[in-house]
């Protein structure tokens, strides 16, 4: 099947009580390891793209190895989505570039202003068959370009004039995620606001909500990043039972990246540091590819639930 919008996704998800893993992507391995798993379990997928990633791999050849991964696996939807598009230009040219999803991420502007941009993003897109994310609230912490000191949590009050006013397809909310491998702080006991998401959810019923920030840095890739010559001290994520009772509800797509640069970088370390002679590229990128793969097909059976749902 072609690459597809997450419209159809999203409703079966929120009938059924799961997620939809958004992962992102930077490289052929990364494709290749999220989509494998996929293809396996039968999941549907969200491939997500950021603007360090475009600027990182070029626009044409991620959108290709997309397409790639779509022909390699014709069992499964795929989505091709704009992470965190700050303005509406970046949107624009991935919507005109292949994209069949974009996220106007207007949270480091004051309200109305995030309106104002997030309905002209609509606008463009709806009218070119391209579906829109927005962001009320925001997160803390630093992926890419996205830098953030403080946390604003969403603020249940404003998102149906939001929605009403944009006319976006979905919304990210800050609960309680945040950006990068150093979500809390050592003895910090992980919190989500479900009281948010309950008031968010009874506000904006049937509709697709987002978690942002949601990797869950498994510790056995910190271990042995830090064993094998790395310096992650005190990296903790969300824990993965919170991410999977936030998949019950409203939230529909839950967004992995710092897992994936983990798992990467965890098999490429162990490789170097337990085969030294090796320096053919496919000898680490093998390993890290299949480390991608195990922690992708972990996270669709027991966080996101999306097993079988293609």
């Amino acid at each position: 099947m072609p690459l597809v919008t997450t419209t159809e996704m999203f409703k079966k998800a929120y009938e059924g009580g799961y997620a939809i893993g958004a992962f992102n992507v930077n490289n052929m391995e990364i494709v290749q390891g999220i989509t494998e798993a996929c293809q396996e379990q039968k999941a549907p997928v969200i491939l997500q793209v950021s603007k360090g990633a475009r600027a990182y791999a070029n626009h044409t050849y991620l959108v290709k190895m997309v397409e790639a991964a779509v022909q390699e696996c014709p069992d499964i939807p795929i989505a091709l989505h704009l992470d965190h598009g700050g303005d509406f230009e970046i949107c624009k040219s991935c919507i005109d570039g292949g994209f069949t999803s974009v996220m106007f991420d207007g949270s480091h502007m004051d309200y109305e202003d995030n309106v104002k941009v997030a309905k002209q993003v609509v606008e463009y897109a709806h009218a070119h068959g391209v579906v829109v994310e927005a962001e009320l609230g925001q997160l803390a912490g630093v992926e890419d370009d996205v830098v953030a000191a403080d946390h604003q949590y969403t603020d249940p009050a404003q998102v149906e004039d939001f929605v009403t006013r944009t006319g976006v397809d979905s919304l990210a909310i800050a609960i309680g995620t945040s950006h990068g491998a150093y979500k809390f702080k050592p003895g910090q006991k992980p919190q989500l606001r479900f009281d948010i998401l309950e008031d968010v959810s009874r506000r904006l019923p049937n509709f697709p909500i987002v978690l942002h920030g949601a990797s869950s840095v498994p510790q056995e890739f910190v271990k042995k990043v830090n064993e094998f010559g790395g310096n992650l001290p005190d990296a903790i994520g969300i824990p993965e039972d919170m991410l999977r009772e936030a998949a019950k509800s409203a939230v529909c797509k839950i967004n992995i990246d710092s897992d994936i640069r983990l798992a990467i970088t965890a098999a490429i370390r162990e490789h170097f540091a337990t085969k030294p002679g090796d320096f053919d590229p496919r000898q680490y990128l093998k390993p890290a590819r299949q480390a991608v793969k195990d922690m992708v097909t972990h996270k669709l059976v027991n966080v996101l639930g999306c097993n079988g749902k293609a």
